[in-house]
C-alpha cells in the first residue's frame, strides 16, 4: 500500500471518529430536549432549546445543571418552581402547580433512563405527579436520586431495591401513601434515606438496622407507628430524625455516634434511658411531645457538645438535682410542660442570660405565676401510674375476649360453609348458585376531572362519608319551593360572603342553603371542581354539604358569580349562644365545652391531614360551630375559600422559610385559640375583640385573676388541674411567636383535660356518697 493509501486511511478513521462521537452526543441532546418536553418546557430549561454547542458545556445554574464524562451525561440536576408559587386555592395542587393532564410520569422515566450512564438524578419541584415507574431501576449506574416536592403517590416501587450503587436516596415532600418497604438492605451501599413529609404508614422498616453504612435515616412527618427497634448496630449513624409519627414504643437503644436526634410528637413512653447521657458526639436532641416519665439523666446537661435540649410536654417529675453541670456548648433547654418539682439548677438560672431556658407549667418553686401547684405534679405522677397499670389489665382482659371471639367466628364461618355446601349439593342440575363476582371498587373519590386538574391525593371522601346522604345537584326550582321563593322570613342569617335561609325539601328534610355571592366570576366548568372538591370533605363534626344550585348555568365555558350551597340542618344553634348567660337552661358545664372543643379539633385535625395539601383558612369561630339535637359539634363554613377563592398570595408571618399554606394552619390554630378563650371566659360581647382578650388573658396567671376572668359557670364545674391544662393550651395558640402547637397536639391535650375532668367528677361523686 502507497503512502497516499495509508494516508486515506487515516483520514477515513478519524473522519468515522467524529462522526459516531458527534451521533452519541446528538443522541443524548435529544434525549435532552425531550425530558425538557415531557416537563412542558420550564423556564429553567430554556437554555437548552437556544444553545446549540455541546450541552454538556454550557453553564450551570441554581435550577440546572449537566455533568458529562466520556461524552455521556453523568448527572442531570434539574430544580423547578411548582411549589414555590403557592396557589391560592387554600394551598391546594392547581394546575399551575403540577404538570397538566397530558404528562405520563411513564414516558417521562422511559425517556430517562436511556441516559444509561447517569449516577447522580435530581428532579426536584418540577410538579411531576402519578405513582414512580418501577423501571426507574433501569438507571444501575444511579448513586443519587432526589425526586422531592413533586406530586408522586402510590407505592415505593420495590425494584429501587436493584439499584445497589445508591448511597443517597431522597423522596422527600410527595405523597406516597402505603406502607415503608421493608428491603432497603438490598442497597448495601446507603448513606442517606430520606422520606419525610409523605403519608407513609406502616412500622419503623427492621431493615434499616442492618444497613451499617447509613449517617442520615429522615422518616418524620409520616404515619408510622408501632416499636422502634435496636438501632446500636448503625455505627456510622449521626442524624435520626423520625418526628410527627405515631410511634408508641419505649426509646430504643441508640448507637453512640449520633449528633441529632428528632423524636418529637411521638407517643414514646417510659422513662429516658441513662445511656443517652452517654452519647459524647451529641448536639441536638428534640424529645418533645411524648409521654415519657421519671426524671432525666443528668447527664444529658453536661454532655460536651449537646447545643439543643427539649424534653418539654411529657410527664417528666421529680426534682432536677441541683448538683447538674451545664456544658459549655448547651444554648437552649426546654422543660415546660412537666412534672418537675422543687428548685432550678444553678446552671439553667435563665437570668444568667448564658442560655435560653423554658421551664413554665411545671410545679416549681420558682416563677410561681407560671407553674401549677405541686399537688397537681403528684395527682398527675398518681393517675399516669394507675393508668399504666390499668392499660395493662385491659390488654390482658382484650387478649383473652378476642381469642374467644375468634373461636365463635370460625366456628360460624365453618357452620356457613358447611350449609352452603349442603344447599349447592341439593340443588338441581344447570340451577347451581355460582358466587357473583363484585367488582371491589373503592368508596366514591375522587373524580378523574378533579385529579386531571387538581393533583390531589386524598383520603377525604373515604372518611366519615358513611350513612351521610350522596351528594347531589338541586335545581333552582327546587330551592325556590323550599323557601318559598327565599322569602325573608327563612334568612336564618347573613355574612360577608351571602344569605344562609331555612328551606323545607319535598322529601320533608330541613335544609341549610347558603347563597354565596362570588366576588370573582369564574368559568362553570372551574366553579365545578371546586364544588366537586368542596364535595369530599366528609367528616362527623363537619356540617354536611349536600348539594348546590349554579344559578343561571347554561354552558361549561359560561361565566357564574353565584351558586347555592344545600347543608344538613343544625338544630341546636351555635356555640356562641350556648356560652351566654342569657339563656342559662342552655349553657354549657365546662365538661361539655370540652366534648364540643374536642369535636371540632377533629374536624380540624382532619381537615388539616386528611385532605393533601390541608384544607386551611376554615373560619374558626364560635359562630360557626353549631350543635345537633344530641349537642354534637359540627364546623360551618368550613373550605370556602376554595368556592369564593377570597384567599390571595401573601406571605408567610415571621419566619420568612415557612411556606404559605404552612402560615395558615397556624393561622388555624390561632383562631382556634379565641375559641379557647370564649369557651373559658364567655363569648365576646360588643366592643371586646382581640385585643381586650389577649390583654386579659395575663390574668390567668394567679387563682386571683382566674376567679374574676373566668366564667362562672367554667369555675364551679371544672377542676382545677383540668382548667390549667387548657389555660397553658389557649396560651400556646395564641402565642405570638411561631411555634403554635399542631392540631394533633390541640387535639390530644384536650382529650387529657377531658380525661382529667372526667376523673374528678367521679371522685366528686364518690366523695358525694360517702357523706350521704
Amino acid at each position: 500500500m502507497g503512502w497516499p493509501s495509508t494516508l486515506h486511511l487515516v483520514f477515513l478513521s478519524w473522519a468515522l471518529l467524529a462522526s459516531t462521537t458527534h451521533q452519541l452526543q446528538t443522541y443524548e441532546r435529544q434525549i435532552l430536549l425531550q425530558l425538557r418536553k415531557h416537563l412542558e418546557y420550564p423556564i429553567e430549561l430554556d437554555a437548552w432549546q437556544n444553545y446549540y454547542g455541546d450541552l454538556c458545556t454550557l453553564s450551570s445554574t441554581t435550577h440546572m445543571s449537566i455533568t458529562c464524562q466520556d461524552n455521556s451525561v453523568t448527572e442531570l440536576k434539574i430544580m423547578g418552581d411548582k411549589l414555590a408559587k403557592v396557589s391560592e386555592f387554600n394551598g391546594f395542587a392547581l394546575p399551575n402547580q403540577t404538570l397538566s393532564q397530558s404528562f405520563s410520569v411513564d414516558s417521562f422515566v422511559t425517556t430517562l433512563t436511556r441516559l444509561t450512564n447517569l449516577r447522580v438524578v435530581s428532579l426536584v419541584s418540577l410538579g411531576m405527579w402519578g405513582p414512580l415507574p418501577d423501571k426507574i431501576h433501569r438507571l444501575s449506574s444511579l448513586e443519587l436520586l432526589d425526586v422531592s416536592s413533586n406530586f408522586l403517590f402510590g407505592t415505593i416501587p420495590a425494584q429501587l431495591s436493584r439499584m445497589v450503587r445508591l448511597h443517597t436516596l431522597t423522596l422527600d415532600g410527595n405523597f406516597f401513601n402505603d406502607t415503608v418497604p421493608d428491603w432497603f438492605d438490598s442497597l448495601t451501599k446507603l448513606t442517606v434515606l430520606s422520606l419525610k413529609n409523605n403519608r407513609l404508614k406502616g412500622q419503623f422498616p427492621s431493615s434499616l438496622t442492618r444497613i451499617t453504612s447509613l449517617t442520615d435515616i429522615i422518616l418524620s412527618h409520616n404515619a408510622l407507628a408501632g416499636k422502634l427497634p435496636d438501632m446500636s448496630a448503625l455505627t456510622g449513624l449521626h442524624l435520626l430524625d423520625l418526628r410527627e409519627n405515631h410511634f408508641d414504643s419505649q426509646l430504643p437503644s441508640l448507637p453512640k455516634g449520633l449528633t441529632t436526634i428528632l423524636l418529637s410528637n411521638n407517643s414514646l413512653s417510659g422513662e429516658i434511658p441513662q445511656e443517652l447521657g452517654e452519647l459524647q458526639q451529641l448536639q441536638h436532641l428534640d424529645l418533645s411531645n411524648n409521654f415519657l416519665t421519671g426524671t432525666p439523666p443528668s447527664e444529658l446537661f453536661s454532655l460536651q457538645n449537646i447545643s439543643y435540649l427539649n424534653v418539654a410536654s411529657n410527664v417528666l417529675s421529680g426534682s432536677l438535682p441541683q448538683r447538674i453541670s451545664c456544658g459549655d456548648a448547651l444554648g437552649f433547654v426546654d422543660i415546660s410542660n412537666n412534672r418537675f418539682i422543687g428548685s432550678l439548677p444553678s446552671c439553667l438560672d435563665s437570668n444568667s442570660g448564658k442560655r435560653i431556658v423554658k421551664f413554665g407549667w411545671n410545679c416549681l418553686s420558682i416563677d410561681t405565676k407560671n407553674q401549677h401547684s405541686k399537688s397537681f405534679c403528684e395527682k398527675a405522677v398518681t393517675v399516669t401510674q394507675s393508668k399504666r397499670f390499668s392499660g395493662k389489665a385491659i390488654v390482658l382482659l382484650a387478649g383473652v375476649i378476642g381469642g374467644i371471639l375468634i373461636i365463635v367466628v370460625l366456628l360460624l364461618v365453618g357452620l356457613l360453609i358447611f350449609r352452603r355446601r349442603q344447599q349447592a349439593r341439593g340443588a338441581p342440575p344447570g340451577l347451581r348458585t355460582v358466587p357473583k363476582v363484585v367488582q371491589d371498587n373503592p368508596p366514591s373519590a375522587i373524580s378523574s376531572e378533579l385529579l386531571a386538574n387538581a393533583r390531589i391525593i386524598s383520603q377525604a371522601a373515604k372518611l366519615g362519608a358513611q350513612g351521610t346522604p350522596v351528594y347531589r345537584l338541586f335545581s333552582m326550582e327546587e330551592l325556590e319551593e323550599a323557601t318559598g321563593r327565599f322569602d325573608q322570613s327563612t334568612v336564618l342569617g347573613a355574612g360577608s360572603i351571602g344569605k344562609i335561609y331555612k328551606g323545607r325539601l319535598q322529601n320533608g328534610n330541613y335544609v341549610a342553603i347558603r347563597s354565596l355571592a362570588l366576588h370573582k366570576k369564574f368559568l362553570i366548568r372551574n366553579l365545578k371542581l371546586r364544588l366537586d372538591l368542596l364535595s369530599k370533605l366528609r367528616h362527623p363534626h363537619l356540617v354536611g354539604l349536600l348539594g348546590h344550585c349554579i344559578d343561571g348555568e347554561v354552558q361549561d365555558d359560561s361565566t357564574v358569580n353565584r351558586v347555592l350551597l344545600v347543608y344538613e340542618f343544625v338544630p341546636n344553634g351555635n356555640f356562641h349562644t350556648h356560652l351566654s348567660e342569657t339563656s342559662p337552661e342552655k349553657v354549657l358545664n365546662w365538661s361539655d365545652r370540652l366534648a364540643v372543643l374536642i369535636g371540632i379539633a377533629k374536624a380540624v385535625h382532619f381537615l388539616h391531614t386528611g385532605v393533601i395539601p390541608p384544607s386551611t383558612c376554615n373560619r374558626l369561630k364560635t359562630r360557626n360551630i353549631l350543635l345537633d339535637e344530641h349537642r354534637v359539634a359540627k364546623l360551618s363554613d368550613y373550605g370556602m375559600s376554595i368556592v369564593t377563592e377570597d384567599v390571595e398570595k401573601s406571605e408567610a408571618r415571621g419566619d420568612g422559610s415557612k411556606s404559605w399554606h404552612m402560615s395558615k394552619l397556624e393561622d388555624d390554630v390561632y383562631n382556634f385559640g379565641f375559641i379557647l378563650l370564649e369557651s373559658l371566659v364567655g363569648p365576646i360581647g360588643k366592643g371586646k375583640g382581640e385585643a381586650f382578650l389577649l390583654k386579659e388573658m395575663t390574668s390567668f396567671g394567679s387563682q386571683d385573676g382566674r376567679r374574676k376572668i373566668v366564667d362562672p359557670i367554667v369555675l364551679t364545674t371544672s377542676s382545677q388541674e383540668s382548667l390549667s391544662i387548657v389555660i397553658s393550651l389557649t396560651n400556646k395558640c395564641i402565642s405570638p411567636d411561631s411555634s403554635r402547637p399542631s392540631f394533633e397536639d390541640v387535639l390530644w391535650n384536650l382529650q387529657y383535660a377531658a380525661q382529667v375532668q372526667a376523673t374528678a367528677d367521679v371522685d366528686q361523686k364518690s366523695d358525694a356518697a360517702s357523706l350521704s
